[in-house]
């Protein structure tokens, strides 16, 4: 007999979850593609992507395919042992890049602490144990993990839990002579977003990148590039620091890997994952079999010249689409970001409204994202149909419309 659903509302967030999230008055219950419907059957299109999730949209047949078919097959096994799914993914990404050995978590934060832990780890094995100096950058963010939170740039997210993990510079994004001032024998790793996201949708430059790597390599530290949410196919590359010629020594995506399904990957070369043994590090649900099997099918698609050249097309379609509302209504300062993650800054009359775009978004059917108070963020579906990107956009109008009118 089945069990009688429990009926619940938004209501009941209030009561039973947790305080730290202040989610949207209405309770999605359905994805199709590129659509979502709430409890009352209103339909919103969707450009939030589950923050840079949903590459591939909501159901999609081959990753529903994948699911059922391990589902019915084998779902856990811990790493006392190793399963095909996860071989078989493993095998596929460091086919696709630098690496020759992946870790798997379940999060970006997880992907992100055990990268921090690999560099310090590796530097302690292989230089010294007092080369442990981690320079990361102003309004990054890579995880809500102790760990994570410190090496992101945001105290807001940091402070109020404690001593924190020491050996941490901050120094801000883009300003390579920054970074000169700051590196010395004592560092072990430069971490960095190649698009901050959560900073603003901020992309680094060119001079930037190719100047971290040269001086990790002048002071035998580690690049750590951190692409949660910039990688799997959002910047229309596989992963972002391709459009930049630099190649990390370790890398860590999640987000849109799984396409909805919480999974993620460190990656790294064979000579600093010598560094590690059994025991060093771990995790009991990383490597999942119905997670990877999902994340295989997901990256099989994605990881195609028809997506990836498709990703550009439609960024240039939500561009034209924001320069005409920024045309009419004189919202934005710049329209910035690579690929499909795009941020709209607003200009500085306007500062702190993007929440409030957002609500009267959602209130004419389409879900969008903020990247901070002064940023309204865009992370659709990489394959979203381009009659719902000029339908959203019409909706998106209508909203900025209402408000600014």
């Amino acid at each position: 007999m089945a069990a009688e659903k429990l009926a619940v509302t938004r209501a009941t967030f209030d009561e039973v979850i947790l305080p730290v999230f202040a989610p949207a008055s209405f309770v999605p219950v359905k994805g199709k593609g590129s659509r979502v419907w709430d409890q009352q059957g209103k339909e919103y299109i969707d450009f939030s992507g589950g923050i840079a999730v949903t590459a591939l949209g909501h159901c999609h047949p081959a990753l529903v395919e994948a699911l059922k078919t391990q589902g019915e097959t084998l779902w856990h096994t811990s790493n006392v042992f190793t399963n095909e799914p996860a071989l078989r993914l493993a095998s596929k990404l460091t086919a696709a890049t630098f690496a020759d050995r992946v870790f798997f978590a379940n999060s970006g934060a997880e992907a992100n602490e055990a990268a921090f832990k690999l560099a310090r780890y590796y530097a302690s094995q292989r230089h010294s144990p007092y080369k442990s100096k981690i320079i990361a950058f102003h309004n990054a963010f890579h995880g809500r993990t102790l760990f994570t939170v410190s090496v992101g740039g945001q105290p807001k997210y940091s402070d109020g839990f404690g001593p924190k993990p020491a050996d941490i510079v901050h120094v801000p994004f883009n300003d390579l002579a920054a970074v000169k001032a700051v590196i010395d024998d004592h560092t072990c790793a430069i971490v960095v977003e190649p698009i901050q996201g959560e900073g603003g949708v901020m992309p680094a430059t060119q001079a930037f990148m190719q100047g971290l790597r040269q001086l990790c390599d002048e002071h035998q530290a580690l690049l750590v590039l951190d692409e949660v949410q910039s990688g799997m196919g959002r910047s229309g590359k596989l992963f972002a620091c391709e459009h930049y010629g630099v190649t990390p020594d370790i890398l860590t995506t999640a987000k849109a890997m799984g396409g909805g399904f919480p999974v993620s990957a460190m990656l790294t070369t064979h000579e600093i994952a010598s560094a590690m043994a059994p025991g060093v590090h771990g995790t009991t649900y990383g490597g999942n079999p119905l997670a990877c099997a999902v994340a295989e099918a997901a990256l099989d698609i994605i990881n195609t010249d028809e997506v990836l050249s498709g990703v550009e097309t439609r960024r240039e379609q939500f561009v034209s689409a924001l320069k005409a509302i920024d045309a009419k209504w004189d919202l934005f300062s710049e329209i910035r970001g690579k690929g499909l993650l795009i941020g709209a800054a607003l200009k500085p009359q306007h500062a702190g409204k993007a929440r409030d775009i957002l609500n009267a978004a959602a209130d004419e059917g389409v879900m969008i994202l903020t990247a901070g108070t002064d940023v309204i963020r865009f992370a659709p579906s990489l394959v979203i149909e381009p009659t719902d990107i000029e339908e959203g956009m019409a909706r998106f109008a209508a909203a900025v419309g209402k408000i600014f009118a």
